[in-house]
């Protein structure tokens, strides 16, 4: 774990090229608001240091909504789309399963994503996403010398 976040409810870090995300929030009256989405956005930008990788988003333990400016700005955060090659949403309720599945269909539908019950197969996705697509960008590198 490198440089742990803390923002509110959320703890961002990253660990072999990894951004983790965690959020701990059990108030279902919680809304995610723009400021605080903008605040993700330069703790997120600090740590992954220019460097695309893949996000995993644990939200197991997590209530709540998000209002949709919100939604928007961490979907085209210019910053973000830079950074993000795919995420990987850990759930555990219908309802945020619910709430994601509407995000990634309304705001972000280009970014690769999947949803899992747990780390190990989250983190399993994360690593194979992320060789992939270094394992391309060297591909595509070498036929440009």
């Amino acid at each position: 774990m490198e440089n742990l976040i803390e923002i509110g409810y959320a703890k961002f870090w990253t660990d072999n090229n990894i951004l983790y995300c965690q959020f701990n929030n059990d108030s279902p009256k919680l809304k995610l608001k723009p400021e605080r989405v903008a605040l993700y956005i330069d703790a997120i930008t600090k740590l992954c240091k220019g460097k695309a990788m893949p996000f995993l988003i644990d939200l197991r333990n997590s209530r709540g909504t998000y209002c949709s400016s919100a939604a928007n700005l961490f979907a085209n955060s210019p910053a973000l789309i830079k950074l993000r090659i795919s995420e990987a949403f850990i759930l555990n309720s219908i309802g945020i399963k619910l709430l994601i599945m509407s995000y990634k269909r309304l705001y972000d539908p280009r970014t690769p994503f999947s949803v899992f019950e747990n780390m190990a197969e989250a983190e399993a996705y994360c690593r194979e996403i992320k060789n992939n697509f270094y394992r391309s960008n060297k591909i595509e590198l070498s036929k440009l010398a």
